[in-house]
């Protein structure tokens, strides 16, 4: 079985394939400040309860945006799963050539999901990753990643807009029923829910347009990318595990 590992600023994401399948899913807090012995018993304790024995494991693949913790998820799958992990770095072999000016400052997570988006529903294809900040990354019908861009995700827009404004409360995010909201919290959620799926179908079409095809598909993931595709018209697609996916796409072509 492989262990896939996507190290976010907000979650470890983990996924155990077996072959093409995915037989567990686990989410961890990232912390940069724990032990690599605190995440190795953490993950024990996962794989325990869900009665998955450890040795089963053949190998390990992770992608990371958060550089300070890099060493100590290494160090604890050598102490763990007695193996080295493989890493998604420029020169690894993805199938995706990558059109970025500088390819060392594309985050591994950006590669996995256009891998995954590619492999799995074609080219040209745009990805949306709505992760503590929102990506947008479109894939030529060549398997080229040509760039894309970031915003500020949907809760750190959200936290800005109540640390900015004292009067204002914090909200849940949903989707109100109605863009007029009548009292401050109903205003706040149609703001930064219609905003954002404003935010989202309008970056869309302009990529469709500089990218000069109309057909395009567009597959989202990431924690609220069921929330904003259910009025988002421009998401054809929700793949929640799109980054794990992507990641044991990588590593089957690098063994």
């Amino acid at each position: 079985m492989i262990l896939t590992m996507d190290i976010g600023n907000t979650n470890i994401k983990t996924g155990l394939f077996d072959g093409h399948d995915l037989v567990n899913y686990w989410r961890l807090n990232t912390n940069t400040a724990a032990t690599s012995d605190e995440i190795g018993v953490s993950l024990s304790g996962l794989f325990q309860y869900t009665g998955t024995d450890m040795r089963a494991v053949s190998g390990i693949i992770l992608s990371s945006v958060v550089p300070p913790i890099n060493y100590t998820v290494e160090h604890m799958c050598r102490t763990y799963f007695n193996m080295d992990p493989m890493v998604v770095v420029p020169g690894i072999k993805t199938g995706i050539n990558i059109k970025y000016e500088n390819p060392r400052e594309l985050g591994g997570d950006r590669i996995a999901n256009a891998v995954a988006a590619y492999e799995l529903y074609g080219g040209p294809c745009i990805v949306i990753d709505f992760g503590t900040a929102t990506t947008f990354g479109a894939v030529s019908e060549r398997a080229e990643f040509l760039g894309g861009l970031i915003c500020p995700g949907i809760k750190i827009a959200s936290e800005a807009l109540v640390s900015g404004a004292s009067k204002l409360p914090r909200v849940e995010i949903i989707r109100p029923d109605a863009v007029i909201g009548r009292n401050t919290i109903a205003n706040m959620q149609a703001g930064i829910f219609f905003g954002y799926v404003g935010q989202v179908n309008h970056i869309v079409a302009k990529m469709k347009e500089e990218l000069g095809r109309e057909s395009v598909r567009v597959i989202a993931t990431g924690g609220l990318s069921r929330l904003i595709a259910s009025d988002a018209n421009a998401i054809d697609v929700v793949d929640g595990l799109l980054t794990l996916k992507g990641l044991r796409i990588i590593y089957e072509r690098n063994v």
